[in-house]
């Protein structure tokens, strides 16, 4: 036997990066902690660029007519030196640098949810393609600017020279947006969460645009705290205190000092007086969200929040070591704290910090498709959590509770904001409500759906040579292109379920209409192969597998059904749309969805959870409220032109991010 027959195959790749941007590299107080290595899953067929499973880097520079020589990761001499040397001048390092970043980002979601990550598919009218990579261009512009392209499937980086002359910054030298781990962390995190809910780039509220930001702010936040060199220097620095002004609470530190910010782009935690320069923290305040309704302010809301549940943990889980190091006075002594009272904080700041970024990756497959509102987040945090864990030791769905209640956030139309209440109904309560139900015979007939989720025959992506394979479950080793596709047939599978089968008795339980007899709603789309039929559009029958505390496993098919419906912007020509028969002579000013998400579990054939958006798609109540809210009518100072403006346009995130808000 060969000698390389008996070496395993690698599991991990290192890789140097930023640990959060130059700037901090390059500032004497800073820079033993400004570069780091982390590992990422080996990829054994990546390809110079990198090109990977995932990612595909193309460094193509428009604005300087160049095309950078691409990286190539397996080169024994980079491997051997754990990748490029951190550089602003190497497009090469820039390449590694996304990658790194990149991949980081994908395996935090991966291992959330369970499940490998799916780009959101390329649509042609009703047809779909598979996207098998993510594009990464690290030099795409010329522009203060980095945004995801739901049409290209790409994350584009720019770049841009200082015209500020401080301490901080030299007028002309580059500030490089793919340098900054939060910029990429954060990009990539737009991508992912458009892979798994597509309608949540439709603004159709004041929190929708606001939580895609304020997501992708809290996955970056959150991900420096799985770097342990920097977690245990900044807990050393602040004496263990995260509330007062660190590293850990900030995100493009240089993006946002180069823009004439003078600090971060943004602070979790809080903020320096313009006319004084002294930073305080965040106060929670129960009105912020009836006060604040630009999207990047509106969901720093949130990201308070989810940070303020945090540090009640993180106290909480360290008053035992603060008790010992200060002899029950709770007030330690003046100078630097002991190495190891550093190290026991930053382990639990660890714990802590991880736990906190699982529960709100989790949270998305417990979330309405359509409409998402900071309530909902909210309630879809507790329910997943508790299905998950439900002892919760250290009441982190407690400092959930608490800690949005304090910023004002609560769901819409709650009675208590008690843990309890805040849980998602069951399928049996959402059946006892419409007063419906269904037998276990009428429930097994998805066993279709389970039977195509767990190994369906099914044809593989070279189905053009006439190849099958047996399908595995749906879990971090499955194929991903097999994965989409049976995406695809479960969906068809359980729309046969809900529409024509046995699944009809269910649809008032979860807020779906089939009446085909509706009168005066003529503006709601009609099915395209039953005529006069409601359509019924079933988006996705994913899985999900985690771990539980106790070591086991909780498996779910996840499943997302909406229904359509033209809006007008003129209340009158909506009424006299909905009136007659027959489908309207145009497509509308705007759509109005609403539907529900399903989780169901594929042993039992039982509904777990039912998670309805507030109205159905014949409520006139919530589309008179889209309306008003895509109108003006709900928001001051014209501030509803951002949501308006992102519908239409078909790159909603560059729009978002332009004047260099990130």
């Amino acid at each position: 036997m060969a000698q390389a027959d008996l070496i395993a195959s690698p599991t991990s790749r290192k890789l140097r990066i930023f640990a959060f941007d130059p700037s901090v590299s390059g500032s004497f107080n800073t820079a033993s902690i400004g570069e780091i290595t982390i590992s990422i899953p080996w990829e054994t067929d990546l390809q110079p660029g990198p090109v990977g499973e995932y990612i595909e880097v193309v460094d193509a520079d428009p604005a300087s007519s160049a095309f950078y020589r691409p990286v190539d990761l397996n080169d024994r001499r980079i491997l051997a030196q754990n990748g490029l040397a951190p550089s602003e001048a190497s497009p090469q390092f820039h390449q590694q640098m996304v990658y790194a970043v990149a991949m980081t980002t994908i395996g935090h979601f991966e291992q959330a949810l369970g499940r490998v990550a799916l780009w959101s598919a390329r649509r042609d009218g009703s047809e779909e393609t598979f996207v098998r990579r993510l594009r990464i261009y690290p030099h795409a512009l010329r522009d203060r600017n980095a945004y995801y392209s739901p049409a290209k499937k790409a994350l584009l980086f720019g770049y841009f020279p200082v015209s500020i002359k401080n301490a901080s910054n030299t007028p002309g030298t580059l500030v490089f947006t793919c340098l900054s781990h939060d910029i990429v962390a954060h990009e990539t995190t737009h991508a992912l969460l458009d892979g798994v809910h597509p309608r949540f780039n439709e603004p159709v509220n004041h929190d929708v645009l606001a939580f895609h930001e304020a997501f992708a702010d809290i996955v970056a936040l959150f991900q420096h705290f799985a770097y342990p060199g920097v977690l245990r220097d900044q807990i050393a620095r602040t004496r263990g205190n995260l509330a007062g002004e660190n590293l850990l609470g900030q995100l493009a530190q240089q993006f946002g000092a180069a823009s004439g910010r003078g600090n971060a782009l943004r602070d979790a935690l809080g903020g320096k007086d313009p006319s004084t320069g002294i930073w305080s923290p965040h106060k929670p305040d129960v009105h912020a969200l009836d006060q604040i309704h630009e999207p990047h302010d509106r969901g720093a809301i949130l990201v308070a929040a989810v940070f303020g549940a945090f540090m009640k943990v993180y106290k909480a889980r360290t008053a035992d070591l603060y008790r010992i190091a200060t002899e029950g006075t709770g007030v330690l002594r003046e100078g630097d704290i002991h190495p190891d009272l550093a190290g026991r904080l930053a382990d639990e700041a660890a714990r802590s910090a991880f736990y906190i970024l699982q529960m709100c990756i989790r949270a998305i497959d417990y979330c309405p498709p359509v409409g998402i509102t900071f309530g909902d987040y909210l309630r879809a945090i507790v329910t997943a959590d508790s299905d998950l864990n439900p002892d919760d030791p250290y009441g982190y769905r407690l400092a959930f509770v608490e800690s949005f209640r304090q910023w004002g956030i609560s769901p819409k139309g709650m009675r208590s904001m008690s843990v309890e209440s805040l849980l998602w109904p069951t399928g049996d309560q959402a059946m006892d409500e419409a007063g419906v139900a269904i037998d276990n015979a009428e429930m097994n007939a998805l066993v279709a759906v389970e039977r195509a989720a767990y190994g369906y025959q099914g044809l593989t992506e070279t189905k053009r040579r006439g190849q099958r394979v047996r399908l595995r479950p749906w879990d971090l080793d499955s194929n991903r292109y097999n994965t989409w596709e049976g995406v695809e047939k479960n969906s068809a599978a359980l729309w046969a379920w809900l529409v024509n089968g046995p699944g009809k008795k269910l649809a008032p339980a979860i807020g779906i209409v089939l009446d085909h007899a509706i009168k005066n709603r003529r503006t709601i789309f009609r099915s395209p192969t039953t005529p006069g039929a409601l359509a019924v559009e079933v988006h996705s029958v994913r899985t999900a597998l985690r771990r539980t505390a106790r070591g086991g496993t909780v498996s779910d098919l996840v499943v997302e059904i909406t229904q359509r419906r033209r809006g007008y912007f003129e209340a009158a020509k909506q009424a006299a749309m909905d009136k007659g028969s027959g489908q309207p002579p145009d497509n509308g000013d705007f759509r109005y969805r609403a539907g529900c998400t399903l989780l169901i579990d594929p042993q039992t054939m039982t509904v777990r959870r039912v998670i309805k958006t507030v109205g159905d798609i014949a409520d006139n109540g919530e589309l008179e409220r889209v309306r008003r809210f895509l109108t003006g009518d709900l928001e001051p100072n014209n501030a509803f032109g951002h949501a308006r403006a992102a519908m239409m346009a078909r790159e909603p995130f560059a729009l978002l991010h332009r004047d260099g808000e990130g």
